[in-house]
């Protein structure tokens, strides 16, 4: 089961979107059209197949609307659905109700987009023992839901900011003088229980990199021929064992030959950066 993110975190956000979208004076054409008090019934439907994330940013942002609203959720994050599959219904003020709806919409479409998105890398890599994470190249302001969705398609997380994981790039290493003085830095200034994951960009930096023992190490645009051998070298190496994570170039077309080279986690940006945005509807209903 995907455990769900608490509704502190995700309120803020709805609420902000929801205050950019009202601008200065709420929903003009709603209150020009629609009477006072009117109530409408609706659903929130899928227009294409995919993985869910994010409904309850649906609710939050009709709740935030129209607090006596009704919603009854149809499924829960991480769920597959079909094309057609109604994911919510709603019964609320009907000027409430859509003036949220952008913004219920806007934020479902993206969250599910990227757990689509996730899942298909993940089917991609299926029987090898690498697994797919992402990266901090999220939307500002959204990234705890977007990560969140990764998990709903089935991928990890990486680290969440700049302060809950070392991750020694090449600018840092440039600026150290080398990646064994940057990793014993690292080490010298952090406790047992922070990790320490360096970026190499060849197997000469692979080999300072083992000899130094860091938790992860990043092998940046690798071929093929050299993630393999780097995985050969990781498992004849005397300095332990070391987590070995593949980035740069990965696509839905190349991800299961970088997976059978060995690597044990494969980075992808393009799950938050890129993903297209899910088709999901609004239909009103009758009755």
């Amino acid at each position: 089961m995907i455990r769900q993110l608490p509704d502190l975190m995700i309120d803020p956000v709805v609420r902000m979107a929801l205050a950019e979208d009202l601008g200065r004076g709420g929903d003009v054409t709603g209150q020009a059209c629609i009477p006072e008090g009117a109530r409408m019934r609706a659903v929130f439907a899928a227009r294409k197949p995919g993985v869910l994330a994010g409904i309850d940013c649906v609710r939050l942002a009709v709740l935030a609307m129209d607090p006596q609203a009704t919603i009854t959720l149809k499924m829960r994050d991480g769920e597959a659905f079909a094309a057609g599959d109604v994911l919510a219904e709603v019964e609320a003020d009907a000027r409430a109700f859509l003036a949220a709806e952008r913004t219920a919409l806007n934020l479902l479409g993206r969250l599910c987009g990227i757990a689509t998105l996730t899942r298909a890398y993940v089917e991609a890599i299926k029987g090898t023992r690498a697994r797919i994470a992402d990266t901090r190249k999220t939307t500002p302001g959204l990234r705890a839901l977007e990560k969140h969705a990764v998990v709903c398609g089935g991928g990890a997380n990486h680290r969440f900011g700049l302060d809950d994981a070392i991750l020694i790039k090449d600018n840092h290493v440039a600026v150290c003088g080398g990646v064994s003085t940057a990793v014993r830095r690292a080490r010298a200034a952090v406790g047992h229980l922070m990790k320490i994951e360096v970026e190499v960009d060849s197997l000469e930096q692979l080999d300072q990199a083992l000899a130094e023992t860091p938790d992860v190490i990043m092998l940046d645009n690798f071929s093929l021929a050299d993630l393999t051998e780097a995985v050969r070298r990781r498992k004849t190496s005397p300095f332990g064992a070391v987590i070995l994570e593949a980035s740069g170039g990965v696509n839905l077309e190349t991800v299961a030959a970088i997976a059978r080279t060995g690597v044990d986690v494969i980075s992808v940006g393009a799950l938050t950066h890129s993903a297209p945005a899910l088709d999901i509807g609004l239909d009103a209903t009758t009755g």
